[in-house]
């Protein structure tokens, strides 16, 4: 069971408009996992980021600071070209969406890698994107302690993060609960999965599918953004 605290039992009736679902979370976190999964629940299209197309990526992992803006800049153009085709897509299409990443993300890893005169520039750029694309329904932020975000990135053993930093790690998760703690744009699930085992048990994804919905009809029906949170953090 999630025994999630919610701050409203408020729970109305979703239109007919498509749902789109974003997860977020560290590296390592599972939320590609947990997409799929909700897919399996859910009649959605799925909006997946394209990590290893960066070509600056692992030269990134080997050298951040001579390649982070290069890295950081290609991220978010391919990041925004995808948000905005799925804009785009959204008039026509009557399927939900779920998708394993934000745009926040990019400007999440950009505050952690980017020196200031390269991230005064990038921060221009982002703003004029962030404006142009739609936002989620309901944003689930995933988190875990250190170890299992640690064993989950050497299980799936990507080539690019073979000279992965663990103090970067701990660096990024402390940006994410930064950025999180204060976020109040859409309906937000805050989920800890280090001890929830979505991969192979349907109970958590039918719960997480269940909330997900309630969030999604408070804010239509537009309760505010205190009936649109809620969390399994203790």
């Amino acid at each position: 069971m999630l025994e999630l605290v919610q701050s409203s039992d408020i729970c109305t009736t979703l239109t007919t408009d498509p749902l789109y679902v974003v997860v977020e979370g560290p590296i390592g976190v599972g939320k590609t996992t947990l997409v799929h999964r909700l897919k399996e629940r859910m009649d959605a299209n799925l909006v997946l980021e394209v990590v290893e197309e960066n070509p600056f990526l692992s030269q990134f992992y080997a050298n951040p600071k001579r390649y982070a803006f290069q890295t950081q800049l290609f991220f978010l153009m391919s990041r925004f070209r995808q948000q905005k085709d799925l804009y785009d897509e959204g008039n026509l299409n009557r399927n939900d969406f779920l998708a394993d990443y934000h745009l926040l993300k990019d400007r999440i890893f950009a505050e952690l890698t980017l020196e200031d005169e390269e991230l005064e520039l990038y921060e221009s750029v982002y703003e004029s994107l962030a404006m142009c694309i739609r936002k989620p329904d309901v944003l689930i932020y995933l988190t875990a302690d250190e170890k299992s975000l640690i064993e989950r990135i050497e299980r799936r053993a990507r080539p690019f993060e073979k000279d992965f930093d663990r103090r970067y790690l701990s660096r990024l998760s402390e940006r994410y609960q930064h950025h999180f703690s204060e976020y109040s744009d859409t309906p937000l699930l805050k989920l800890n999965t280090t001890r929830i085992n979505y991969v192979t048990d349907q109970e958590p994804i039918d719960e997480i599918y269940s909330e997900v919905k309630r969030l999604a009809s408070n804010w239509r029906a537009g309760l505010g953004i205190e009936a649109c949170i809620s969390s399994n953090f203790k």
